[in-house]
């Protein structure tokens, strides 16, 4: 599991890095990495959430709708699935254990 902030959503990322990581720690027993804060929607989003959009489209299309925003990528790299921001990690087991299997 990898963590990309972003603050397009309602700003609710307004730290850096180290202070966003630390949030997440604290609050949500985050044990991932959390990498610099980057855009996922707009002409300035980051090339992979871009590929990811384009590979698996959601609810409003080729748009991320809010922060928590799933995407489950196999281990050849190949975009699997897409979760809703409302998706508990442990509603998504059954998808990483057939992706572990693939």
């Amino acid at each position: 599991m990898l963590g990309f902030p972003c603050n397009q959503f309602g700003k609710q990322e307004p730290g850096d890095a180290g202070e966003i990581a630390r949030t997440c720690h604290i609050n949500y027993g985050v044990t991932f990495p959390m990498f610099e804060k980057v855009e996922v929607n707009g002409t300035a989003a980051h090339p992979i959430f871009r590929y990811l959009k384009d590979e698996l489209l959601g609810m409003i299309g080729g748009r991320i709708k809010w922060n928590f925003t799933k995407f489950l990528i196999g281990r050849d790299g190949e975009p699997l699935k897409r979760f809703a921001p409302i998706t508990t990690p442990d509603k998504m087991d059954a998808e990483i254990l057939a992706a572990l299997e693939i």
